[in-house]
Protein backbone atom coordinates (compact mmCIF):
# COMPACT_ATOMS: atom_id res chain seq x y z
CA UNK A 1 0.00 0.00 0.00
CA UNK A 2 1.04 3.62 -0.98
CA UNK A 3 2.54 5.77 1.83
CA UNK A 4 -0.67 8.41 0.79
CA UNK A 5 -3.28 5.26 0.68
CA UNK A 6 -1.94 4.42 4.02
CA UNK A 7 -2.49 7.78 5.83
CA UNK A 8 -5.71 7.82 4.06
CA UNK A 9 -7.07 4.83 5.15
CA UNK A 10 -5.56 5.47 8.28
CA UNK A 11 -7.76 8.43 8.70
CA UNK A 12 -11.36 6.98 7.31
CA UNK A 13 -10.65 3.88 9.36
CA UNK A 14 -10.67 6.24 12.55
CA UNK A 15 -13.41 8.47 11.81
CA UNK A 16 -15.33 6.21 9.45
CA UNK A 17 -16.19 2.92 11.40
CA UNK A 18 -18.31 3.46 14.45
CA UNK A 19 -16.63 6.86 14.55
CA UNK A 20 -18.47 8.09 17.58
CA UNK A 21 -16.85 4.82 19.52
CA UNK A 22 -13.57 5.62 18.76
CA UNK A 23 -14.09 9.47 19.66
CA UNK A 24 -15.05 8.53 22.66
CA UNK A 25 -12.37 6.05 23.31
CA UNK A 26 -9.48 8.48 23.01
CA UNK A 27 -8.43 6.59 19.66
CA UNK A 28 -9.59 8.51 16.89
CA UNK A 29 -6.44 10.14 16.60
CA UNK A 30 -4.12 7.45 16.66
CA UNK A 31 -0.64 8.20 14.90
CA UNK A 32 1.10 4.80 13.57
CA UNK A 33 4.51 5.25 12.96
CA UNK A 34 5.56 1.41 12.41
CA UNK A 35 5.86 -0.81 9.07
CA UNK A 36 2.03 -1.71 8.10
CA UNK A 37 3.27 -4.84 6.63
CA UNK A 38 3.09 -7.19 9.78
CA UNK A 39 0.58 -9.90 10.24
CA UNK A 40 -0.55 -10.72 13.34
CA UNK A 41 1.36 -14.33 14.28
CA UNK A 42 0.30 -17.57 15.71
CA UNK A 43 0.70 -19.02 19.02
CA UNK A 44 -0.51 -22.92 20.79
CA UNK A 45 -3.06 -22.32 23.20
CA UNK A 46 -1.88 -24.14 26.29
CA UNK A 47 -2.35 -28.11 25.76
CA UNK A 48 -5.82 -27.24 24.07
CA UNK A 49 -4.66 -28.69 20.94
CA UNK A 50 -5.59 -25.52 19.07
CA UNK A 51 -3.22 -22.74 17.88
CA UNK A 52 -4.77 -19.09 17.44
CA UNK A 53 -3.40 -15.71 16.55
CA UNK A 54 -2.37 -13.99 19.10
CA UNK A 55 -5.02 -11.22 19.09
CA UNK A 56 -8.68 -12.19 19.06
CA UNK A 57 -10.98 -9.85 17.73
CA UNK A 58 -13.59 -8.66 20.67
CA UNK A 59 -17.01 -8.59 19.73
CA UNK A 60 -18.22 -7.14 23.31
CA UNK A 61 -17.23 -3.74 24.03
CA UNK A 62 -20.10 -3.03 26.41
CA UNK A 63 -21.95 -6.05 25.65
CA UNK A 64 -24.95 -6.79 26.95
CA UNK A 65 -28.43 -7.73 26.32
CA UNK A 66 -27.94 -9.42 23.38
CA UNK A 67 -26.23 -6.37 21.71
CA UNK A 68 -22.37 -4.93 21.71
CA UNK A 69 -20.77 -1.82 20.19
CA UNK A 70 -19.33 -3.76 17.32
CA UNK A 71 -23.24 -5.23 16.77
CA UNK A 72 -24.26 -1.88 17.21
CA UNK A 73 -22.41 -0.58 14.41
CA UNK A 74 -24.46 -2.83 11.62
CA UNK A 75 -23.58 -5.97 9.61
CA UNK A 76 -21.58 -4.17 6.98
CA UNK A 77 -19.19 -2.52 9.61
CA UNK A 78 -18.78 -5.09 11.36
CA UNK A 79 -18.46 -7.77 8.09
CA UNK A 80 -15.97 -4.95 6.76
CA UNK A 81 -13.39 -4.68 10.49
CA UNK A 82 -13.84 -8.69 10.51
CA UNK A 83 -12.44 -9.18 7.05
CA UNK A 84 -10.22 -6.58 7.77
CA UNK A 85 -8.66 -8.66 10.85
CA UNK A 86 -8.48 -11.57 8.91
CA UNK A 87 -6.12 -9.99 6.19
CA UNK A 88 -3.80 -8.59 9.12
CA UNK A 89 -3.78 -12.55 10.60
CA UNK A 90 -6.66 -12.04 13.14
CA UNK A 91 -8.27 -15.22 12.61
CA UNK A 92 -9.82 -15.38 16.06
CA UNK A 93 -13.16 -14.38 16.93
CA UNK A 94 -13.85 -14.04 20.78
CA UNK A 95 -17.94 -13.76 20.73
CA UNK A 96 -20.52 -14.12 23.70
CA UNK A 97 -24.62 -15.56 23.48
CA UNK A 98 -24.65 -12.62 25.39
CA UNK A 99 -23.23 -9.98 22.83
CA UNK A 100 -25.47 -11.12 20.30
CA UNK A 101 -22.67 -11.14 17.78
CA UNK A 102 -22.80 -14.98 16.82
CA UNK A 103 -24.85 -14.26 13.63
CA UNK A 104 -22.51 -11.11 13.03
CA UNK A 105 -19.61 -13.10 12.66
CA UNK A 106 -21.00 -16.37 11.28
CA UNK A 107 -22.12 -13.40 8.23
CA UNK A 108 -18.43 -12.51 8.21
CA UNK A 109 -17.00 -16.00 8.23
CA UNK A 110 -19.39 -17.11 4.92
CA UNK A 111 -16.75 -16.45 2.61
CA UNK A 112 -13.66 -17.44 4.81
CA UNK A 113 -11.91 -20.92 4.95
CA UNK A 114 -13.21 -22.31 8.31
CA UNK A 115 -10.03 -23.96 9.36
CA UNK A 116 -8.43 -20.93 9.40
CA UNK A 117 -10.29 -19.80 11.82
CA UNK A 118 -10.77 -20.11 15.44
CA UNK A 119 -14.29 -19.52 17.11
CA UNK A 120 -14.83 -18.91 20.75
CA UNK A 121 -18.35 -18.00 22.35
CA UNK A 122 -19.63 -18.16 25.69
CA UNK A 123 -22.92 -19.30 27.43
CA UNK A 124 -24.34 -17.74 30.39
CA UNK A 125 -25.13 -19.92 32.78
CA UNK A 126 -26.98 -20.01 36.65
CA UNK A 127 -25.93 -20.51 39.98
CA UNK A 128 -28.54 -23.14 40.54
CA UNK A 129 -27.18 -24.87 37.05
CA UNK A 130 -30.94 -25.00 35.44
CA UNK A 131 -31.27 -24.38 31.94
CA UNK A 132 -34.11 -21.98 32.63
CA UNK A 133 -35.01 -21.92 29.32
CA UNK A 134 -32.81 -23.91 26.41
CA UNK A 135 -30.51 -26.77 27.16
CA UNK A 136 -26.95 -27.08 26.97
CA UNK A 137 -27.22 -29.30 23.77
CA UNK A 138 -30.21 -26.69 22.55
CA UNK A 139 -27.80 -23.93 23.21
CA UNK A 140 -25.14 -25.33 21.36
CA UNK A 141 -27.48 -26.24 18.22
CA UNK A 142 -28.46 -22.43 18.08
CA UNK A 143 -25.04 -21.21 18.08
CA UNK A 144 -24.05 -23.67 15.52
CA UNK A 145 -26.80 -22.28 13.36
CA UNK A 146 -25.86 -18.68 14.29
CA UNK A 147 -22.46 -19.24 13.20
CA UNK A 148 -23.08 -21.61 9.94
CA UNK A 149 -20.49 -23.72 11.26
CA UNK A 150 -20.48 -27.81 12.24
CA UNK A 151 -18.20 -27.06 15.54
CA UNK A 152 -16.96 -24.80 17.53
CA UNK A 153 -13.31 -24.19 18.57
CA UNK A 154 -13.68 -22.98 22.37
CA UNK A 155 -16.78 -22.77 24.19
CA UNK A 156 -16.50 -20.93 27.64
CA UNK A 157 -18.53 -20.43 30.88
CA UNK A 158 -19.41 -16.99 30.93
CA UNK A 159 -18.32 -14.61 33.43
CA UNK A 160 -17.65 -16.73 36.21
CA UNK A 161 -18.14 -14.57 40.06
CA UNK A 162 -17.57 -17.29 42.62
CA UNK A 163 -14.84 -19.81 43.72
CA UNK A 164 -17.47 -22.69 43.82
CA UNK A 165 -18.71 -22.70 39.62
CA UNK A 166 -16.90 -26.12 39.40
CA UNK A 167 -19.48 -27.56 42.23
CA UNK A 168 -23.08 -25.27 41.32
CA UNK A 169 -22.26 -25.82 37.52
CA UNK A 170 -21.55 -29.61 37.11
CA UNK A 171 -24.84 -29.87 35.03
CA UNK A 172 -23.32 -27.43 32.26
CA UNK A 173 -19.20 -28.64 32.49
CA UNK A 174 -20.78 -32.23 31.58
CA UNK A 175 -22.67 -30.67 28.89
CA UNK A 176 -19.47 -29.14 27.55
CA UNK A 177 -17.99 -32.31 28.14
CA UNK A 178 -20.23 -34.11 26.17
CA UNK A 179 -20.07 -31.85 23.42
CA UNK A 180 -16.43 -31.98 23.13
CA UNK A 181 -16.54 -35.78 23.31
CA UNK A 182 -18.63 -36.09 20.32
CA UNK A 183 -16.43 -33.99 18.39
CA UNK A 184 -18.98 -30.35 17.98
CA UNK A 185 -16.48 -28.55 20.35
CA UNK A 186 -12.61 -28.57 20.94
CA UNK A 187 -11.97 -27.07 24.06
CA UNK A 188 -13.98 -26.04 27.17
CA UNK A 189 -13.45 -23.78 29.80
CA UNK A 190 -14.43 -20.38 31.69
CA UNK A 191 -13.94 -16.53 31.69
CA UNK A 192 -13.54 -15.42 35.10
CA UNK A 193 -14.85 -12.13 36.70
CA UNK A 194 -13.35 -12.86 40.37
CA UNK A 195 -10.12 -13.94 41.56
CA UNK A 196 -11.58 -16.94 43.38
CA UNK A 197 -12.94 -17.96 40.46
CA UNK A 198 -9.76 -17.29 38.50
CA UNK A 199 -7.76 -19.87 41.22
CA UNK A 200 -10.10 -22.39 40.77
CA UNK A 201 -9.74 -22.33 36.81
CA UNK A 202 -5.84 -22.38 37.27
CA UNK A 203 -6.18 -25.80 38.42
CA UNK A 204 -9.36 -27.26 38.03
CA UNK A 205 -8.43 -30.11 35.34
CA UNK A 206 -11.62 -30.00 33.31
CA UNK A 207 -10.63 -26.08 32.29
CA UNK A 208 -8.97 -26.27 29.15
CA UNK A 209 -9.11 -21.77 28.61
CA UNK A 210 -9.65 -19.48 30.55
CA UNK A 211 -9.94 -15.90 29.81
CA UNK A 212 -8.91 -13.37 32.07
CA UNK A 213 -8.53 -9.93 33.12
CA UNK A 214 -5.30 -8.39 32.60
CA UNK A 215 -3.64 -5.08 32.04
CA UNK A 216 -0.62 -2.97 34.22
CA UNK A 217 -3.00 -0.91 36.06
CA UNK A 218 -5.11 -2.95 37.91
CA UNK A 219 -8.27 -1.58 36.00
CA UNK A 220 -11.56 -3.76 36.38
CA UNK A 221 -9.18 -7.11 36.75
CA UNK A 222 -9.86 -9.31 40.08
CA UNK A 223 -6.61 -8.45 41.90
CA UNK A 224 -3.73 -6.48 41.62
CA UNK A 225 -1.73 -7.29 38.53
CA UNK A 226 1.14 -9.50 40.31
CA UNK A 227 -1.81 -11.40 42.10
CA UNK A 228 -3.33 -12.11 38.56
CA UNK A 229 -0.30 -12.56 36.52
CA UNK A 230 0.81 -15.30 39.57
CA UNK A 231 -2.04 -17.25 39.58
CA UNK A 232 -2.14 -16.83 35.69
CA UNK A 233 1.62 -18.52 35.81
CA UNK A 234 -0.03 -21.87 37.42
CA UNK A 235 -2.40 -21.94 34.76
CA UNK A 236 -0.07 -21.83 32.51
CA UNK A 237 2.17 -24.92 34.26
CA UNK A 238 -0.93 -26.97 34.39
CA UNK A 239 -1.58 -26.50 30.49
CA UNK A 240 -3.93 -24.23 30.31
CA UNK A 241 -4.85 -21.67 27.22
CA UNK A 242 -4.81 -18.12 28.76
CA UNK A 243 -6.64 -15.35 26.99
CA UNK A 244 -5.99 -11.97 28.25
CA UNK A 245 -9.11 -9.40 27.90
CA UNK A 246 -9.79 -5.64 29.46
CA UNK A 247 -6.16 -5.00 28.20
CA UNK A 248 -7.27 -1.23 28.00
CA UNK A 249 -8.73 -1.56 30.94
CA UNK A 250 -12.58 -1.50 29.47
CA UNK A 251 -11.07 1.39 27.18
CA UNK A 252 -10.18 3.56 30.32
CA UNK A 253 -6.18 3.20 29.15
CA UNK A 254 -6.40 4.39 25.58
CA UNK A 255 -3.20 6.88 24.96
CA UNK A 256 -0.94 6.28 23.29
CA UNK A 257 1.53 5.52 26.25
CA UNK A 258 -1.20 3.67 27.97
CA UNK A 259 -1.67 1.63 25.16
CA UNK A 260 1.75 1.11 24.51
CA UNK A 261 2.41 -0.13 28.27
CA UNK A 262 -0.62 -2.47 28.31
CA UNK A 263 0.20 -4.32 25.29
CA UNK A 264 3.68 -4.87 25.96
CA UNK A 265 2.22 -5.82 29.82
CA UNK A 266 0.21 -8.13 28.19
CA UNK A 267 3.08 -9.76 26.07
CA UNK A 268 5.76 -9.59 28.31
CA UNK A 269 4.80 -9.88 31.90
CA UNK A 270 1.12 -11.08 32.41
CA UNK A 271 1.31 -14.77 31.33
CA UNK A 272 -1.11 -15.38 28.58
CA UNK A 273 -1.17 -17.15 25.61
CA UNK A 274 -3.32 -14.58 23.53
CA UNK A 275 -5.52 -11.63 24.15
CA UNK A 276 -8.48 -10.18 22.81
CA UNK A 277 -9.19 -6.64 21.69
CA UNK A 278 -12.59 -4.71 21.51
CA UNK A 279 -11.62 -2.40 18.29
CA UNK A 280 -14.42 -0.57 16.84
CA UNK A 281 -12.20 0.40 13.59
CA UNK A 282 -9.59 -0.59 10.99
CA UNK A 283 -7.40 1.95 12.59
CA UNK A 284 -7.42 0.78 15.99
CA UNK A 285 -7.48 -2.75 14.52
CA UNK A 286 -3.85 -1.62 12.83
CA UNK A 287 -2.23 -0.02 15.77
CA UNK A 288 -2.89 -2.48 17.98
CA UNK A 289 -1.02 -4.99 15.53
CA UNK A 290 1.60 -2.79 14.43
CA UNK A 291 2.44 -2.53 18.64
CA UNK A 292 1.88 -5.75 19.36
CA UNK A 293 4.02 -7.38 16.62
CA UNK A 294 6.86 -5.13 17.68
CA UNK A 295 6.92 -6.72 20.96
CA UNK A 296 6.78 -9.96 19.48
CA UNK A 297 9.79 -9.45 17.30
CA UNK A 298 11.87 -7.76 19.98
Amino acid sequence: MKQMNRRKFIKTGAIGLAGISALQSGMANINLTLPFDATVDRVNLGNSGLKVSRIAMGTGTHGYNKSSDQTRSGTENFVRLAHHAYERGIRFYDMADGYGSMPFVGEAIKTLPRENITLLTKMWTQDDGSDKVESVSDNINRYLKELGTNYIDILLMHCMTNGNWSKTRTHYMDGFSKAKQDGIVKAVGVSCHNIDALREAAVNPWVDVIMARINPFGTNMDGTPDEIKTILATAKKNGKGVVGMKIFGEGKHVTDDEREKSIRFALTEGNVHCMTLGLMSTAQMDDAIERAMRVVRG
